[in-house]
């Protein structure tokens, strides 16, 4: 392990607030020397699978943590003036038990806490503090917040508590961050830390890559408060330090308090969260009396469907796709899955809710359409199985199923009350600042006109995945204003540095997704996107 550790790191899925886009967080610790960082976004871990991907493939340790939001007393009170204020806490996984009980907080923070933030309190930080590593946080802990209102007595009792739940896994924090409070903070921090002995953590709270990039943070913090640049009440940090340091840079801040330093490798040893991916665990689907093996239902069901289909004279080309198909779906362990859609599906077909013929390379299944997954006869059409599933290439099917709107929570409900609702989750979606709208968002924080804005935007091409730099690239005329107005080549460097960031988060409209298992949603339709799932931890392991 290197010199210095970053512990406290805002991603871009600190919504509107970080602007360290997850692929390079790692790329930078490689290029400064450091051998892992963590993630610890507010209130979060939309980025942790990301996050745990792009440092593998870096060769860098990946630290998966979160800025929880504490509330001032209970997760359920929700009194304006009182509750709508919270303190920060930085919570590192030490292992996969830790992840799973982070994970739980996170959760039980939007199903319990949720009131302007998604809020935990104490009562759940020490009933699931298992497997983390505490740090009192930055201005906004709970620790420091008492330490500048003068109530000492306070934020030792504060400290003295974490100290009892967390033992030798809580620190106190200090950082150097240009912010003056933080200079009167860190001196009254290390006093206390001493006192108590509780060991110093050092960290930046940083929540962009360079310092070059503290404008372009101003700029999305100004997006995210509807504010202008020009605006005097806007919202700023008053620095330009809450970027990516080197561990020189930390070090030498840092000198009269080595051990801060030293303690965030020793917190990095400790953290050693590891994922598998590609180990798929299915609900149990209960089949009927009588049948021995879930196999032996999916047969029965199968071939009773084709002679729904076909009539009593099948083909025999048919009958052998169909033991092909069936001899697959044993093999690769998707037999249930087959009879959980199978299970919706029939649902919504006897309870008169409309459900669409079946998209994608899932009808390309003469089992689906047998047993009405799919309404297209792969035969007829010469639809190729192989494509949806393939021995050759381990990958979850991946069934698209369209429900009516006005009925679809039908669907779920049925779904949840069978399978249970601690295994059903509906899948996250972000809105994300692409091409035009960076523009547009942009332009309103740097006072530009409306009119002169939507010009601009309006020359990015209506094409998929285009980008600003491709528009800059293809249109003459954009290319022009861009090298030749000052204005313009601001607008439009800014709108590229914060292009494609997510600003916002929705449910998806009609994907939900199961698992047996609380560290992991696997969703039966898009299964492959599982880690973006805002997933809810489950208990009865």
């Amino acid at each position: 392990m290197g010199q210095f550790v970053h512990l406290h790191i805002h991603s871009e899925f600190s919504l509107l607030d970080g602007a360290n886009r997850i692929k390079d967080l790692p790329v930078r610790a490689k290029e400064l020397g450091m051998d892992a960082i963590a993630i610890t976004d507010h209130g979060v871990m939309y980025g942790a699978i990301d996050f745990y991907k792009a440092c593998k493939k870096e060769g860098i340790k990946p630290i998966i943590g979160c800025e929880v939001y504490v509330a001032p007393r209970s997760r359920f009170d929700k009194e304006p003036g009182i509750d709508n204020k919270y303190n920060h806490l930085i919570l590192l996984a030490k292992n996969n038990q830790g992840y799973q009980n982070l994970s739980k907080l996170v959760s039980l923070g939007f199903i319990d806490g949720y009131y302007y933030k998604p809020r935990i309190d104490l009562e759940i930080l020490e009933q699931y503090s298992e497997g983390l590593i505490c740090l009192s946080a930055c201005l906004a802990g709970s620790v420091n917040q008492a330490l500048l209102n003068g109530e000492n007595e306070k934020a030792e009792e504060i400290a003295l508590w974490h100290k009892k739940v967390f033992g030798e896994d809580y620190y106190i924090e200090i950082q150097n961050n240009g912010i003056k409070e933080q200079v009167l903070a860190n001196q009254k921090l290390v006093a206390l830390a001493r006192k108590l002995d509780i060991p110093l953590a050092a960290t930046n709270d940083a929540h962009y890559l360079k310092r070059e990039d503290a404008y372009n943070h101003e700029v999305l913090l100004c997006i995210q408060t509807g504010k202008r640049m020009s605006d005097e009440d806007r919202m700023k940090f008053e620095t330009e330090e809450l970027y990516v340091k080197s561990p020189e840079e930390m070090i030498n801040y840092f000198k009269a308090f080595p051990d801060a330093i030293e303690n965030t490798v020793k917190i990095a040893e400790k953290c050693n969260v590891e994922f598998e991916f590609g180990h798929t665990i299915l609900p149990n689907y209960q089949v009927p009396e009588g049948f021995e093996t879930h196999y032996d239902f999916l047969e029965k069901l199968c071939f009773d469907g084709m002679k729904k289909r076909y009539g009593e004279n099948i083909p025999k080309e048919y009958l052998e796709r169909a033991e092909y198909e069936l001899g697959v779906i044993k093999k690769m362990g998707y037999v249930d899955y087959y009879l959980i859609v199978w299970d919706y599906i029939n649902y919504a077909k006897t309870h008169n809710i409309p459900v669409g013929p079946g998209r994608g390379s899932g009808a390309g299944s003469i089992l689906a359409y047998s047993i009405e997954i799919t309404d297209i006869d792969p035969m007829k059409y010469n639809l190729l199985f192989e494509r949806f599933l393939n021995p050759e290439r381990i990958s979850m099917p991946d069934f698209d199923v369209d429900f009516s709107d006005e009925q679809r929570q039908e669907i779920i409900d049925y779904v949840s009350n069978k399978y249970g609702k601690t295994h059903v989750s509906q899948i996250i979606t972000f809105g994300t600042l692409a091409a035009k709208n960076a523009i547009r968002n942009v332009g309103r924080a740097l006072d530009i006109s409306l009119a002169e804005t939507d010009k601009i935007a309006k020359m990015i091409p209506n094409e998929l995945h285009i980008t600003i730099q491709k528009a800059i690239d293809q249109n003459i005329e954009l290319r022009n204003l861009y090298e030749n107005d000052e204005r313009i080549k601001k607008l439009l460097d800014v709108s590229m540095a914060l292009e494609g960031m997510p600003k916002n988060t929705s449910t998806h409209a009609c994907r939900s997704c199961y698992n047996k298992r609380p560290s992991r949603y696997i969703c039966s339709f898009i299964c492959k996107r599982w880690p973006k799932c805002n997933s809810i931890y489950n208990d009865n392991t």
